[in-house]
C-alpha cells in the first residue's frame, strides 16, 4: 500500500541551452549581495565564471567570491563560508558548480546564524534549523547528485573521520537552479561516470526497499532504463547533447524527494560509501560504485521478490528455466557488466582502501533502518572485505 505523505518542491528549474538567461531575472528577485560559491577555479577556463558575473553585474549586485569549494566540503570550509555571509550580511548564496558545491552552499545557508555548532547540530543530532535561513540559487556544472532540487548538505569531518549528509526540509531547498546540459560537457569522464552512477546509486537506494507495488518504483524503473541507455550514449561521444540532458534530467528527478514519497528507502550503500570517502577522500560517485554490488549481493535474499524484479523490468532478464534467485543474480550481473562498460570503480582498493583500515571504516558506517536487512558490524566488515 502507497503510504500518506505531503509533497512539496518549491526550486524553479531553468532547463536548456539558454537556461542561463533566466538567471538575472531569478537574481533580481533577492537583495543587493551575493556570495558567490564555486570549486578549484575550472568555471573560470570554460567560460561559465564569465556569464555568472555577467549576469550578476547586469543584476546590479554586490559580489563575494568564496572559491575552493572542496569535491567533499568540510567544516572547516563550512566555517570559512558561514563566516562571510555573517559578515556581510549576503542576501542570496549563488553556488556554480557540481553537487559539492550545492550541498556545501545549503550547509552554510543554514549554519550561518546558527547559534550552536552546525557539525552537532545538523549532522551529529540531525537537528532542524530555527535560524535565519539564507536562500540559496544554483548553476549546475557538474550532474549526479540532485542536489540542485533537494534539501541535502553533504559535509567531511576528516578529524572524526565521518561524512555525514543532512536531509533539510523544503525552506533549505535553492530556489532556483539553471540547469544547461552543455555546462556539463567539460567534466572529465571520470567525473562523469562517477555522476552517472552516483544518479544510479540514488534510485536504487529508494528502490530497494518494500514489496509494495507502487507508483514510486514504476518511476524508478523508468529513470534507470533511461540512465543506463543515455550513459552508453554518453560515454561514446561526450559532447551528444541529447544524451547528457537526459542524464542531466534524471539525475534532478532521481534526488529530488519524488520517487521517494509513499514507500520506505534504504541509503546503507551511500552510509558505507561515505564512510570509505571519510578515510580515503575518494569520488563520492566511485564510493559508491565500489560497495555496492557486494552490498546488494548481500542483502539479496532478504528482498529477492524486488532483486527479481529488477532484474526482469531493468535489465531485461529471460526468465525461462530460471529459479527467482538466479534471475535475481543475473540482473546484478547485468548491471557489473553495465558497470564495467561504463567504466566506474567496482573495488574500494583502487580507492586507496586496505585490510587494516577496514574496521575504521566500519566503525565510521552510519547503520541505516530501511532496507531489507538492518546491518551489523560484522556485516559492514563482511560486505567491505567483499568490497576489496
Amino acid at each position: 500500500m502507497l503510504g500518506n505523505f505531503t509533497y512539496c518542491n518549491p526550486t524553479r528549474i531553468h532547463f536548456g541551452k539558454n537556461a542561463i538567461d533566466a538567471l538575472v531575472d531569478e537574481l533580481n528577485k533577492f537583495g543587493k549581495k551575493v556570495m558567490l560559491s564555486y570549486g578549484g577555479g575550472s568555471i573560470k577556463q570554460n567560460g561559465i565564471y564569465e556569464q555568472v558575473i555577467r549576469a550578476l553585474k547586469t543584476a546590479g549586485k554586490e559580489i563575494y567570491e568564496d572559491g575552493g569549494v572542496m569535491p567533499n566540503p568540510t567544516v572547516e570550509k563550512l566555517a570559512e563560508g558561514a563566516k562571510i555571509v555573517r559578515d556581510n550580511d549576503i542576501d542570496l548564496i549563488l553556488a556554480v558548480g557540481g553537487g559539492s558545491t550545492c550541498d556545501y552552499a545549503k550547509a552554510v545557508s543554514v549554519s550561518a546564524y546558527c547559534e550552536d555548532d552546525p557539525w552537532e547540530k545538523y549532522y551529529i543530532r540531525f537537528e532542524e534549523p530555527t535560524c535565519k535561513i539564507v536562500p540559496v540559487g544554483c548553476v549546475l556544472t557538474m550532474v549526479g547528485t540532485g542536489s540542485e532540487m533537494n534539501g541535502g548538505a553533504v559535509i567531511t569531518n576528516h578529524a572524526k573521520k565521518l561524512k555525514i549528509g543532512h536531509v533539510f526540509g523544503s525552506d533549505v531547498f535553492p530556489k532556483f537552479a539553471i540547469l544547461n546540459p552543455e555546462f556539463t560537457f567539460t567534466v572529465p569522464k571520470y567525473q562523469m561516470v562517477s555522476g552517472i552512477f552516483d544518479i544510479m546509486s540514488h534510485i536504487l537506494e529508494q528502490y530497494f526497499s518494500g514489496e509494495d507495488d507502487n507508483t514510486s518504483d514504476y518511476i524508478a524503473e523508468g529513470l534507470m532504463r533511461s540512465l543506463i541507455q543515455s550513459s552508453r550514449a554518453a560515454v561514446k561521444n561526450p559532447q551528444d547533447y541529447e544524451a547528457r540532458s537526459n542524464i542531466m534530467w534524471t539525475a534532478t528527478w532521481a534526488l529530488n524527494t519524488l520517487i521517494a514519497q509513499g514507500k520506505s528507502t534504504d541509503w546503507e550503500v551511500h552510509m558505507l560509501g561515505q564512510a570509505v570517502s571519510a578515510h580515503t577522500d575518494a569520488t563520492h560517485g566511485m564510493t559508491l560504485s565500489a560497495v555496492s554490488l557486494p552490498y546488494y549481493r548481500y542483502i539479496l535474499p532478504y528482498g529477492l521478490a524486488k532483486f527479481r524484479r529488477y532484474a526482469l523490468n531493468v535489465w531485461n532478464v529471460n526468465p525461462a528455466g530460471k529459479t527467482d534467485e538466479e534471475i535475481a543474480n543475473e540482473g546484478l550481473a547485468a548491471m557489473e557488466a553495465w558497470m564495467k562498460e561504463i567504466g566506474v570503480v567496482t573495488d574500494i582498493r583502487t580507492l586507496g582502501v586496505t585490510e587494516d583500515i577496514i574496521e575504521g571504516i566500519a566503525d565510521s558506517t552510519l547503520i541505516m533502518q530501511g532496507g531489507y536487512k538492518v546491518l551489523t558490524r560484522a556485516d559492514v566488515i563482511s560486505i567491505l572485505k567483499a568490497s576489496l
